[in-house]
């Protein structure tokens, strides 16, 4: 099984670019992204990003931290094009499970992308709560979990296995911190990995052998060496 490449951005120039490469499927982004790119108006931006990206994958984030915003915030980004994902996270702020605004959602044929996942159980809670015919993406945090010290794969491993019995479900790798990640998620056989676009110039580029490696690494060093006029 082949695991689809989708960009992690909210940059509207760097959507334009990265659109355009045929390794890119689809988008994710996320209100800490939207920041950073200077969003200031959720609607309008998120709307600039669709006019950009017709025709691979995007999903857009709900901000709110309560069942009734959620799901009017989930309602309105499902309008605004037809191939949004409506991101919506496994639990709030509380440590609230979300299932029955997933369970509402998924019911009426609404794409989802379940964020903010990091195990198997709580895969597992959402596999409980949704159907087996409407979308849903199951997005795991690999990189935050090993920052803490904890091995995300056997939670892939299990997450991956519980999704079997669904067809409508992806696992996506998601926070990834460097590009051998993607293999990683290729071997386990996840469906989906969302990467920041500098990860996948570096992906583009696999293939070096380690003899090119150790002369471009002593190559940096010694221009580095002499820029500083180092001496001894």
């Amino acid at each position: 099984m082949k695991t689809k490449i989708f960009c992690d951005i909210a940059e509207l120039d760097q959507i334009k670019k990265f659109n355009k490469k045929k390794i890119v499927k689809g988008f994710t982004t996320n209100p800490s992204l939207m920041r950073k790119a200077g969003a200031n108006d959720y609607k309008s931006y998120s709307k600039k990003i669709l006019k950009i990206c017709k025709n691979k994958p995007v999903s857009l984030e709900v901000f709110a931290d309560d069942y009734l915003e959620m799901k009017k915030q989930a309602l309105q980004i499902n309008t605004w094009a037809k191939n949004v994902y409506v991101k919506i996270p496994v639990s709030n702020s509380k440590g609230k499970f979300m299932g029955k605004i997933i369970k509402e959602l998924n019911n009426k044929n609404i794409k989802l992308n379940i964020t903010a996942v990091y195990s198997a159980l709580q895969t597992k809670k959402i596999l409980g709560v949704i159907n087996k015919k409407s979308k849903v993406i199951i997005s795991i945090f690999a990189g935050r979990a090993g920052d803490t010290g904890k091995d995300p794969v056997p939670e892939f491993k299990k997450s991956i296995s519980f999704a079997k019995k669904f067809k409508n479900v992806e696992i996506l790798w998601a926070s990834v911190r460097e590009p051998y990640n993607y293999l990683q998620a290729k071997q386990l056989g996840c469906h989906i990995i969302t990467i920041p676009p500098s990860t996948i110039l570096k992906i583009e580029n696999f293939g070096k052998t380690f003899d090119q490696l150790t002369k471009e690494t002593v190559k940096g060093f010694l221009a580095d060496s002499k820029k500083s006029q180092f001496k001894i």
